[in-house]
């Protein structure tokens, strides 16, 4: 039997471009957006490694900053600031918060506005 080309089916040029955009698109959203949530990653595991600090609740503002940002630095987090922290203290309740906003460009007039709030409790209320 011949195969005439009316019976064979396969990708259009048109169809393979448009799945070559796609794969671009997608690819360009993980190599842009990707790095920010991994330095998010470090904002959230160093706020968590304060909870095994048995004494992080009698520590004033400016210690729990310090240690904060000697981890960023190791970690090399760069987005975050001291401005970014809100520390709450009531008697043995701590709370501290971190809320940042990170705007990564993407293409041409279009970015990608990330926010993000991390939140640890400490002691009772």
């Amino acid at each position: 039997m011949a195969n005439f080309p009316s019976r064979q089916r396969g990708l259009t040029v048109t169809g393979f471009l448009f799945v070559l955009f796609l794969i671009g698109f997608f690819s360009l959203l993980v190599l842009k957006i990707g790095p920010v949530y991994l330095e998010h990653y470090k904002v959230a595991s160093s706020l968590e490694s304060l909870k095994k600090d048995n004494d992080i609740a009698s520590k004033s503002r400016e210690e729990i900053l310090s240690l904060l940002q000697k981890r960023w630095e190791i970690n090399m987090v760069e987005r975050v600031t001291a401005k970014d922290v809100k520390i709450t203290k009531q008697g043995a309740y701590l709370k501290i918060q971190i809320t940042y906003d990170v705007a990564e460009h993407l293409f041409g007039n279009v970015d990608a506005l990330l926010h993000f709030n991390d939140l640890l409790e400490v002691g009772s209320n």
